[in-house]
């Protein structure tokens, strides 16, 4: 039973930081392209794409809206995920999950396998 757990989300001022964890237990994480994706407020039917990294971890996308802003790493040993996030403006808030597939990044919440129960992310004004 593969697990996904998020954390690192909270109340942040615009301009501030964060940054988000996951933790997979219970598969072979070496082997999993991990992302990001985020549910707005309102928006509970779309999931939007944020960033993603390979198996390998040289292989990084991120959308549009995080470019420059974003970055997404990961350490094979703790078996995590990160999402660094800098300048976070109002429009960043968000339920924030990671998720997992074998091998390779898709942009498409469709074509990963497992999920966490996500972490929020406020960003006041």
């Amino acid at each position: 039973q593969v697990h996904l757990g998020e954390s690192g989300g909270g109340l942040v001022q615009r301009g501030g930081s964060l940054k988000l964890s996951c933790v997979v237990s219970g598969g072979a994480f070496a082997d999993y392209a991990m992302a990001w994706f985020r549910q707005a407020p309102g928006k509970e039917r779309e999931r939007e794409f944020v960033a993603s990294i390979n198996f390998s971890g040289n292989g990084k996308h991120y959308g549009d809206a995080v470019k420059g802003r974003f970055t997404i790493s990961r350490h094979d040993v703790l078996n995590t995920v990160y999402l660094q996030m800098d300048s976070l403006q109002p429009e960043d808030t968000a339920r924030y999950y990671c998720a997992s597939r074998y091998y390779y990044e898709d942009q498409n919440p469709d074509a990963y396998d497992y999920w966490g129960q996500g972490t929020q992310v406020t960003v006041s004004s």
